[in-house]
C-alpha cells in the first residue's frame, strides 16, 4: 500500500485518518492542503475514483466567496480547487489510482485485503 492522506493540521477527521494508519502500522505521507495542494495530475487520479462534487466543501467560506454554486463547468471548478485548497473535503486518502474523501475505514479495509 502506498497511501497518502490529504488533508489539514485542525480537521478531526484527518487526524482520526491518520490514529486509523498507525494503529496498524501503515506507512503513509501526510500533505497539508495549508502548505502544498493536490497537483493537476494527482487532482485527475483522486477524480477518477470519486465524483469532483464530492471533493468540494460546500459548507468552506471559500465556495460562497467565489460563486461556487453558480459555477457549472467542470473545467472551471477543477482551476479553483487547484488554486484554493480550502475548498477540499478532508482528509482525502489515495492509495495508487483508488482514492476516498472523508473518514471511510471499510474502504481502507479493503485496501489491507487486497
Amino acid at each position: 500500500m502506498n497511501i497518502q492522506i490529504f488533508g489539514t493540521k485542525k480537521c478531526f477527521d484527518t487526524k482520526k485518518t491518520e490514529r486509523y494508519f498507525k494503529e496498524r502500522k501503515i506507512k503513509f505521507q501526510f500533505i497539508d492542503l495549508n502548505e502544498k495542494t493536490l497537483s493537476k495530475g494527482e487532482l485527475q487520479k483522486v477524480k477518477t475514483s470519486i465524483s469532483l462534487e464530492s471533493l468540494i466543501n460546500k459548507n468552506s467560506k471559500d465556495y460562497t466567496k467565489l460563486n461556487m454554486d453558480k459555477i457549472r463547468t467542470p473545467e472551471t471548478r477543477i482551476e479553483l480547487l487547484l488554486n484554493n485548497p480550502k475548498l477540499y473535503n478532508t482528509p482525502i486518502v489515495r492509495n495508487g489510482n483508488k482514492a476516498t474523501v472523508g473518514y471511510e475505514p471499510d474502504t481502507w479495509k479493503q485496501w489491507e485485503s487486497e
